[in-house]
């Protein structure tokens, strides 16, 4: 039936990594024949050497000439065949690349058109509106901090040579001032009032006569 009516199944197409492999099998093929023939000829050409001029070398001699032809025929389609084998890897190569270029056409494509729809939602006034609210509070912020810090009771500007006076001042007291002692800056404060009228303890019993404490 197949005869009369024909096959439905399609024959798959040809590529070129099948038509490589063949060729490549094709060759492998032709260089077997051809080491083979040149050992056939490394046969006859021992045979010659042997032989002396007459009708036997003649004949060893056209058995090698038949052969060495045969080789030649062979090298040449080898030849052939390897310069097919490079002209469809050539192809096979470009039509690889061709196929990458595309794919990378086609992604750069998709991402365009992602990026477009990404910054149809992007407004650069709003940015620029946001980045100086975004000063205007930082600017603000500042200032709070610079009103908090402020100092009271401290006069705005101070005479910075009147400080130093002082400060000498208060050095050369301390310095005068022994081991022990009490600076002059609080003698004042451990001194008795003068308007105690009872004298210390101390200074009544020296003054009493020994006979009336012995009383």
């Amino acid at each position: 039936m197949n005869r009369i009516f024909g096959s439905n199944k399609a024959k798959p197409k040809p590529n070129l990594t099948d038509a490589i492999s063949s060729t490549d099998t094709r060759m492998g093929s032709i260089e077997v024949k051809v080491k083979k023939l040149d050992a056939e000829l490394g046969v006859f050409k021992a045979q010659m050497a042997k032989m002396r001029d007459g009708p036997g070398k003649n004949a060893v001699q056209a058995r090698a000439l038949r052969t060495l032809k045969q080789k030649r025929l062979y090298e040449g389609q080898l030849a052939q065949l390897q310069q097919q084998t490079f002209n469809m890897e050539q192809a096979a190569m470009t039509t690889e690349n061709l196929k990458n270029t595309m794919a990378t056409v086609d992604a750069m494509r998709v991402a365009n058109k992602e990026m477009k729809k990404q910054y149809k939602g992007i407004d650069i006034d709003k940015i620029e509106s946001i980045h100086y609210d975004m000063e205007d509070l930082i600017e603000q912020a500042n200032e709070i901090q610079e009103s908090l810090s402020r100092t009271y009771g401290v006069p705005d500007e101070v005479d910075e040579a009147d400080l130093q006076a002082e400060l000498d001042a208060l050095g050369l007291d301390d310095e005068l001032v022994g081991e022990g002692e009490t600076p002059s800056y609080l003698t004042d404060a451990t001194a008795l009032p003068d308007f105690v009228d009872a004298a210390p303890v101390e200074e009544l019993r020296e003054s009493t006569p020994t006979a009336e404490v012995a009383r």
